[in-house]
């Protein structure tokens, strides 16, 4: 595999957008660097905050909560998803990877490098 992760769209690199929620937003920020920090991500941002409105354990609930949105290759993401769920407070964490379909296409390769170039990798 090349370190742009070639897709089936003419060798743009296979980027995945990771997604996480917190109630704190200084666990949202630790969430955010460490993702950059160990190059599972290229970049990531705080969104908030939001209101969640969710059913957990029997009760209808809303919380305050802080989003993490995290730039990465769809070969990262799974290793991003592992490295947040060990580091999250939930019981549950809502850790969603969505594939990003296309885009400014030296911005993909920016991220497809910055990703790529972990350490060990």
């Amino acid at each position: 595999m090349s370190n742009h992760e070639d897709d089936d769209r003419g060798g743009a690199p296979a980027a995945a957008l990771v997604v996480t929620v917190v109630d704190d937003r200084g666990v949202a920020e630790r969430l955010a660097r460490s993702a950059v920090e160990s190059r599972l991500a290229a970049c990531a941002q705080l969104e908030g905050p939001v209101l969640s409105t969710y059913r957990w354990k029997g009760q209808l609930c809303s919380d305050q909560e802080w989003r993490v949105v995290a730039k990465s290759t769809v070969h990262a993401s799974a290793d991003l998803v592992d490295a947040w769920a060990a580091a999250h407070p939930y019981e549950v964490p809502e850790i969603l990877v969505q594939p990003v379909l296309g885009g400014h296409r030296p911005y993909l390769d920016w991220l497809a490098t910055e990703v790529a170039d972990r350490p060990g990798r």
